[in-house]
């Protein structure tokens, strides 16, 4: 495929708010999971975002006053991400840029807050209680665009733990095609009861701070996270000097293998298909890529079966690990979480190794790093698989 730049990013997670601070919690390998206080439940550990509560949203928008909205809101402000957007709008014109983002539960926690203030008597939600500009899936690109004023078409992609993964596959569509001229591309993902209580349900959640890979790891920590790239044309503005190249999008896979509702393929042949065609359009080998930033939720099934596909792929020779040991699961939010990890990995050359591992799992053929590896890299594979089956990999590459 060709080529696009993602010529400015931000995110926000329990790591640090903004790249710097993200950048400083892997590097001091400082997790932000803590233990699960969050609307009175007891679940294990979760990665919370401090301030939130308090964030208020312009009054223009205060419609759209949710925990999701805000946490987008949050993001949008920090690391000149919409000054650089607004550069990009007066280059391009507002309507030429789109909004692609992902979500899997989008404002739900308000519709949960609604229904446990119902009356009693009639059975009637609160009359305050706006569900289309709150929980609805579509609450979240209609924010962001009215956000940066822009103009151009919007999309929600909700595709589970793959949501804002799999946005780039369409923000990149969209650019290909004409249709935009640069896309605001990525997602949020809030703390809710039916997420911290659902995956409790199932026995996925860690009674400690997630462990992913290692040989006793015992689920997944909860978390919350937002974040946003700039995606455009390589050389179609001088992007270098308007708002800084973070990295270059260069090659995706994605599948739906559809094994169980909430199941991977154990013997990970969905994600397998998902990172051979990222290769393939990217037009590199197995042995290009730097580093692999693992969907690695913590569960015994989950990171099982992405070792058997990464070693189907790769072999033994490339490094990988999860970096939700700093953020928790982001749920949809995850993938712009960690593409921002991977422009730090690409500018840096910092691996992280996955946090709070005793001992890697023995039956791992992959090459798991458990300490942070300093190390200059040109390609990175970021991966991200959710329930349904559904496999998204992105590769991203060093700014020229």
């Amino acid at each position: 495929m060709t080529p696009l730049v993602i010529s400015a990013g931000t995110a926000i997670s329990a790591a640090g708010a903004g790249i710097d601070a993200l950048r400083a919690a892997l590097q001091s390998r400082r997790s932000g999971l803590t233990p699960c206080d969050f609307a009175g439940l007891a679940t294990g550990f979760v990665g919370r975002v401090e301030g939130v509560e308090a964030h208020a949203l312009p009054d223009a928008l205060a419609r759209f006053d949710c925990r999701n909205n805000r946490l987008a809101d949050m993001a949008l402000r920090l690391d000149g991400f919409a000054g650089a957007v607004t550069q990009a709008a007066s280059f391009y014109g507002p309507a030429r840029i789109g909004v692609v983002v992902g979500t899997s539960t989008s404002g739900i926690l308000s519709a949960e807050d609604a229904c446990l203030a119902h009356d009693r008597e009639t059975g009637a939600l609160p009359a305050d209680f706006d569900q289309s500009h709150t929980q609805d899936l579509f609450s979240l690109p209609r924010y962001v665009a009215a956000a940066l004023d822009l103009g151009g078409p919007l999309l929600t992609v909700s595709n589970a733990c793959a949501s804002s993964s799999r946005a780039f596959v369409d923000a990149r569509y969209w650019i290909e095609t004409g249709l935009c001229d640069a896309v605001v591309v990525g997602g949020a993902d809030s703390l809710c009861r039916m997420t911290l209580l659902g995956f409790a349900s199932l026995g996925l959640v860690a009674p400690t701070a997630t462990r992913p890979c290692d040989a006793d790891r015992q689920g997944i920590s909860i978390g919350e996270g937002a974040g946003f790239a700039l995606l455009e044309r390589e050389g179609a503005r001088d992007a270098r000097t308007a708002a800084g190249i973070f990295a270059r999008f260069l090659g995706y896979g994605a599948s739906s293998d559809g094994h169980h509702m909430s199941s991977p393929d154990p013997e990970g042949r969905g994600a397998a298909v998902a990172m051979q065609a990222a290769l393939e359009r990217a037009g590199l080998a197995p042995e290009d890529i730097g580093y692999i930033n693992l969907h690695g939720t913590g569960t015994l099934v989950n990171d099982a079966m992405e070792d058997t596909a990464v070693a189907a792929v790769f072999g033994t020779a490339v490094p990988c690990s999860s970096t939700k040991g700093w953020t928790g699961h982001t749920l949809g939010a995850s993938g712009i979480v960690e593409t921002m990890i991977a422009a730090i990995v690409l500018r840096d050359g910092l691996l992280p190794g996955c946090l709070n591992v005793t001992s890697i799992d023995p039956a791992f053929r992959s090459r798991v790093l458990d300490r942070n590896v300093k190390k200059s890299v040109r390609h990175v594979m970021s991966n991200a698989f959710g329930f349904g089956g559904t496999n998204c990999s992105l590769i991203f590459g060093a700014a020229p």
